[in-house]
Formats: C-alpha cells, sequence, structure tokens
C-alpha cells in the first residue's frame, strides 16, 4: 500500500527553523520527483517546492527561495523540507506528494495535477 507520511511540524516563533520530513512506501519513491505543497486557512493548496528523484534538480516557490531548501535521501526514501526565517505568513499544513509522470531529472511544474498521490500534512505554525 502506497504511504506518504508527514512529520516534524509544530508551533515555532517567527525567524526560527523547522524541517519537515516526507517518509514513503510502498513502492520505489527513489525513482520519482516529489514535491511539497502548503494549504493556508481559507486558502488553496500551493506548491512550495520540488525535487527530481536524484536530488539533482529542485524548484522553489518564490515566496521561501533563500529560506526553504528540498532534499532527499533515497536510502531512506525520505523527502525534508528544512524551512529557516519562518514568518507568520508561512503558516499552513504542509503536504508532500509524488510526481509517478517525472522519473528523470526533470521537475513538475507548481500544479497540483502533475502530483499523484498525496500525504495527509502536518501542520506548521509561526507567531509573531
Amino acid at each position: 500500500q502506497v504511504q506518504l507520511v508527514e512529520s516534524g511540524g509544530g508551533l515555532v516563533q517567527a525567524g526560527g527553523s523547522l524541517r519537515l520530513s516526507c517518509a514513503a512506501s510502498g513502492r520505489t519513491f527513489s525513482n520519482y520527483a516529489m514535491g511539497w505543497f502548503r494549504q493556508a486557512p481559507g486558502k488553496e493548496r500551493r506548491f512550495v517546492a520540488t525535487i527530481s528523484r536524484s536530488g539533482g534538480t529542485t524548484s522553489y516557490a518564490d515566496s521561501v527561495k533563500g529560506r526553504f531548501t528540498i532534499s532527499r535521501d533515497n536510502a531512506k526514501n525520505t523527502v525534508y523540507l528544512q524551512m529557516n526565517s519562518l514568518k507568520p505568513e508561512d503558516t499552513a499544513v504542509y503536504y508532500c506528494a509524488v510526481a509517478w509522470g517525472y522519473s528523470g531529472e526533470a521537475v513538475p511544474r507548481s500544479l497540483e495535477y502533475e502530483y499523484d498521490y498525496w500525504g495527509q500534512g502536518t501542520q506548521v505554525t509561526v507567531s509573531s
């Protein structure tokens, strides 16, 4: 059974850091691109970052460039999102997802429909 489980969310003060993890199981996730999205209260889910199967290609939303870093450890079937210099506007539920259609070094665009399977999300709250 395919499963993505996010962890690492929590409450942090503005300027602080968190590292999110997404543990994958049930399929060889190391063969595919993966991404992070977030959904703030009352808003649509939006792209945060994506990474190719090898980790050699990454892409970020403009709002997080220079502050967030996506990485992966294929031996552990885990994708990470290191979040630094957090701001209150980063408050959201963060979701990881896998894109079955991207098995090379290309990465999906920032569109939800390019991702095929999603985790349940982890809450990140940044206080001012």
